[in-house]
């Protein structure tokens, strides 16, 4: 029995989907079927009960999850010690990341890693922040990227950075024109929002809700481009992290009021509790964390 069939059976016990296990070991569905195959033949016991509606491990295939962890995680921590030894940063590090901090954040970061470290290879994926702790707990990506990040005993949280918070609108909005503004100001404001199930609107509600201010929630949307061109149309005003409007700015297609109080937007890294970190992930974490 290879490493590599033991990772993929593990894989699929966690995420319970050939297609993501198959995702995320870079082979085809029709090789995770054939790899769990030849691991029941091995061992000669059924691991998954097979059933179109429910995929349930077996006591044999619990039995062999649990211990399988345990191997693959000591295997990971010798490699990773080894690389340690002989001074080697060098491999893939799998990114799941918000669509803000992805497009705006992120990529000076990345450029930076990859010209100190040529021997990494960075796979960055835009998702909404849901996914991407389906994605942290489903073991298809080693770290999460998100704004607010959720404090849960699965998972580890690495605080980055907080980011200033702005009101965005037209240069010609009569709000533009405003030095500073009071959250006051914006009650019965026509409002270009993020979805109400996105922790960053979740997040501005509390805000807005703490200061008695009710506002008119025209446009709803799940990522802040989409977000930038409502505003860019003047269909109304909208609050968002400092950074994702800083072009729009410098070119005068929005205006960026500062917020009275100061108020922020937190940034943090995610990776899985049980997951073993390579060189390559603990350097790059170091950086987001200086840098950001």
């Amino acid at each position: 029995m290879q490493f590599e069939s033991l990772k993929v059976f593990c894989d699929l016990a966690e995420t319970e989907s050939f297609t993501k296990a198959a995702q995320v070991n870079g082979v085809s569905q029709s090789a995770v079927s054939q790899t769990i195959s030849a691991l029941e033949d091995h061992f000669k016991s059924r691991l998954i009960e097979r059933s179109k509606k429910n995929f349930r491990l077996t006591v044999e295939g619990e039995v062999l999850y649990n211990h399988g962890k345990e191997i693959l995680q000591t295997y990971a921590s010798f490699q990773n010690r080894m690389q340690e030894i002989r001074n080697v940063v060098s491999g893939e590090i799998r990114v799941a990341t918000v669509y803000s901090i992805g497009l705006h954040d992120l990529p000076p970061y990345v450029k930076r890693f990859m010209r100190d470290y040529p021997d990494v290879n960075i796979h960055v994926e835009y998702r909404r922040a849901n996914q991407v702790y389906e994605g942290v707990l489903g073991n298809i990506v080693d770290l999460g990227l998100v704004a607010y990040p959720v404090h849960d005993p699965r998972w580890e949280v690495v605080s980055l950075r907080q980011e200033p918070l702005v009101l965005a609108c037209h240069p010609q909005h009569p709000l533009a024109k405003q030095k500073k503004i009071n959250l006051k100001a914006l009650n019965g404001q026509k409002f270009i929002s993020f979805e109400p199930d996105m922790p960053t609107r979740k997040a501005l509600d509390k805000i807005l809700k703490g200061q008695s201010v009710t506002v008119e929630h025209v446009m709803e949307f799940d990522n802040i481009e989409t977000v930038k061109r409502a505003l860019e149309l003047d269909c109304g005003v909208a609050i968002v992290p400092e950074a994702t409007v800083k072009q729009e700015v410098a070119t005068r297609t929005l205006a960026a009021v500062p917020l009275a109080g100061d108020h922020f937007r937190q940034l943090g890294a995610i990776y899985r509790k049980s997951r073993v970190l390579s060189p390559a992930i603990k350097q790059f974490l170091a950086l987001l964390k200086e840098s950001f």
